[in-house]
């Protein structure tokens, strides 16, 4: 997965609603405080307050609520025995078959295709999520350990308003310490540096914090900034907090009567003997910005009570954020359940999970996943248990008059079938090239579903730097029954199937058979099978599978050789005027591309360049070279299927039985403009050619 497929899939999260919901949030409690700039600062703290808490208590909470209330009310409803969902796309074989001219006789997936790339982005995320929460949460508890020591090591000398007061020989300044049974700290000697009206107007101070609870709300926040500590707001937050919390002691204290001088000269000296709380849950006297704050007590700025219009705009905002996610719980659930209580019509309905078995060389279990889009249209997700179970998404999905159709395009697959009159089977044909074969589904229980296994963990990639060669190698005839004609690289297997040397040579040096001069007879008819292993651990690239045949061949058939040039008839590969018409696929520059036969002139591309592309054509479809001359960039998946010639596939289209599609396929030419929007055109160029020195039979294994 790359890095946007990561960040879209994290656009979608629960967690990316809730951040976005309580980024809103704080946006609307500035505008609140910007409207209430006016008036007392414990309004305004506590609409910061607020927006703090709101990190803490996600929309979903309350939506969840209103759902509970709603099911109460409401008389069970069985649910539906089955609930289809569309899988999210997963890989499918990790084989890579080069070339198949001739196609097995029934395959429901692809020789080859692509798994994706895990991405290590969401561990790095993790990771730095959780070293950010765990050095505030151990910075925290260190600070909190020396205010503890010094709440410890105080002594008790009075009382006010059944607060214990301690005197501290630290140099910290005024503070209270404690949540649930808090305590006023003051330093020693601040009798001395403090007249009695001075010292009044400190206490006043704390006492005000206390009566507020200001430690408790600032504990809250700490946690808020603990687990939320990456977000800007946040930290925002905080220093609104600081601000409105030291403004609305300040005016508590003036409106107790505590003159506007003494209570700045209290602060000054405050600031100019002692040093400020390392902890924000510990309530001092400094803090804010001072200057702001001397001036503000000064001038004696009087704050405006909220008026009753003040008054409704905070408690209908209140009521309107707490409503919203609380009724759409409400509604939500009354519609759920008012789908729900409607008996599925399994005659009419086919959503659900399906399965059955088809019969071919071997049995293959399928199970199909189909769900209903809220626009009618069907959607449905394809899975063959037996060949990996990877989730294959149906592009075309239909069901009308109690059939059922859908087709797997890239893949060859055509399916057709009837809904019984009881509605748990659909009876039907699959097709996969000429011959149809029979495909009973069944509607599953969740007794009676097959486990779908997981993917196959796909190899890793082999150093791009790496020169392998083939550390095993086993060569033998191939059987004269032997009807398969491959050549794939499966998870770290090489593999050759009923294949002629000249198919090799053509392979490993990127030639076609033309271009290659001088070789004996036998090796164009004389077939093998080789199994082989490299010397290096992961996947190779095609470089590098190329090169280790080519090892292969100067070590098992003695193959020495030299090159020329000869004036030569070639097609040139070049996009048309329409346009490219192919999928793009993942690029992964060390990625091997997949091409299946299903059938002469029925093939599927998958992740493949435009010079892997041609190179295939040349190698296994066309009589003649084939460059590429598309000037296209990236790997491409896509189908092509057109009726062959007798020049194509070595001639094996002439002795083929007749297609048997319903309607008549046009010609190489036309298909690939079509379907694909390339072009092949035919000229004449000079081109490199393989003149073959000296080759043998290979040697024993």
């Amino acid at each position: 997965m790359t890095t946007l497929t990561t960040l879209s899939a994290f656009l979608l999260t629960p967690l990316a609603d809730h951040l976005w919901q309580s980024t809103l949030v704080a946006a609307l409690a500035w505008l609140l405080a910007t409207a209430l700039r006016r008036n007392h600062a414990r309004a305004r703290y506590w609409i910061w307050m607020i927006a703090s808490m709101k990190f803490l208590l996600p929309f979903a909470l309350l939506i969840s609520f209103g759902a509970t209330l709603r099911t109460k009310t409401l008389h069970p409803i069985p649910t539906p025995a089955l609930s289809a969902v569309i899988e999210p796309v997963t890989a499918m074989e990790d084989s890579f078959s080069i070339t198949s001219s001739h196609p097995t006789a029934s395959s429901l997936t692809p020789a080859s295709a692509l798994t994706p790339h895990h991405s290590v982005l969401p561990s790095i995320i993790l990771a730095v999520w959780l070293s950010g929460s765990l050095f505030l949460l151990a910075t925290w508890l260190l600070r909190w350990s020396k205010v503890r020591s010094t709440a410890h090591a105080a002594r008790p000398i009075d009382q006010i308003n059944g607060i214990p007061i301690l005197s501290s020989a630290s140099m910290l300044e005024p503070g209270v310490f404690g949540i649930a049974r808090p305590v006023l700290i003051l330093p020693e000697g601040i009798t001395d540096r403090l007249t009695t009206a001075q010292l009044n107007s400190i206490l006043a101070h704390e006492l005000s914090h206390i009566h507020r609870r200001d430690n408790l709300t600032a504990a809250i926040h700490m946690a808020v900034e603990t687990l939320f500590w990456f977000h800007p707001a946040v930290w925002f937050i905080k220093s609104r907090l600081l601000e409105e919390r030291e403004r609305a002691c300040d005016e508590a204290v003036l409106q107790s009567g505590n003159e506007a001088e003494v209570y700045a000269e209290s602060i000054l000296n405050v600031c100019k003997f002692y040093v400020e709380s390392p902890l924000t849950c510990v309530s001092g006297v400094t803090g804010s910005d001072l200057k702001q704050r001397i001036v503000r007590i000064m001038t004696a700025q009087i704050a405006d009570k909220l008026d009753l219009n003040r008054k409704l705009l905070l408690g209908l905002t209140a009521a309107v954020a707490l409503a919203l996610p609380f009724t759409f719980g409400l509604v939500h659930v009354k519609n759920v359940h008012a789908q729900i209580a409607v008996p599925q019509d399994l005659t009419k309905d086919i959503s659900g999970t399906w399965q059955g078995t088809l019969h071919a060389d071997r049995d293959l279990r399928a199970v199909l996943k189909i769900t209903r889009a809220s626009d009618g249209t069907w959607k449905s997700t394809f899975y063959s248990i037996d060949q990996g179970g990877q989730a294959t998404p149906v592009p075309t999905t239909t069901f009308q008059d109690k059939i059922l159709k859908y087709e797997l395009p890239l893949f060859g697959i055509k399916y057709v079938g009837t809904l019984s009159p009881d509605g748990k089977t659909i009876t039907g044909e699959a097709s996969q090239g000429e011959k149809p074969l029979p495909l009973v589904y069944t509607r599953t229980t969740p007794e009676t579903a097959w486990a779908i296994p997981e993917p196959r963990p796909r190899t890793p990639p082999m150093d791009p730097k790496a020169d392998p060669s083939f550390e095993v190698a086993t060569i033998e005839p191939t059987a004269p029954d032997e009807k398969r004609k491959m050549l794939i690289f499966d998870g770290h297997d090489f593999k050759v199937v009923n294949r002629p040397l000249s198919f090799l040579i053509s392979f490993a040096y990127s030639v076609q058979l033309k271009q290659i001069v001088g070789a004996p007879a036998w090796y164009e008819t004389e077939k093998y099978d080789i199994t082989a292993v490299p010397d290096t651990p992961g996947a190779p690239n095609v470089a590098q599978l190329r090169s280790m045949v080519r090892k292969l061949l100067v070590d098992r058939y003695k193959l020495t050789l030299h090159h020329d040039k000869r004036d030569l008839s070639v097609y040139v590969l070049s996009v048309a005027k329409s346009g490219p018409k192919m999928t793009k696929g993942e690029d992964d520059p060390n990625g091997l591309p997949g091409f299946q036969f299903r059938g002469l002139g029925k093939l599927s591309v998958f992740h493949s360049t435009m010079p892997e592309f041609a190179q295939m054509m040349q190698e296994s479809i066309l009589d003649r070279p084939v460059v590429d001359q598309t000037g296209l960039a990236g790997r491409y998946d896509f189908p092509l299927n057109w009726a062959p010639d007798d020049s194509q596939f070595g001639g094996a289209a002439a002795s083929a039985p007749p297609a048997t599609d319903t309607e008549p396929l046009p010609n190489l030419f036309t298909a690939i403009q079509e379907q694909a929007g390339l072009k092949l055109d035919a000229t004449r160029a000079p081109t490199d050619v393989l003149v073959i020195d000296h080759l043998e039979k290979p040697s024993e294994n």
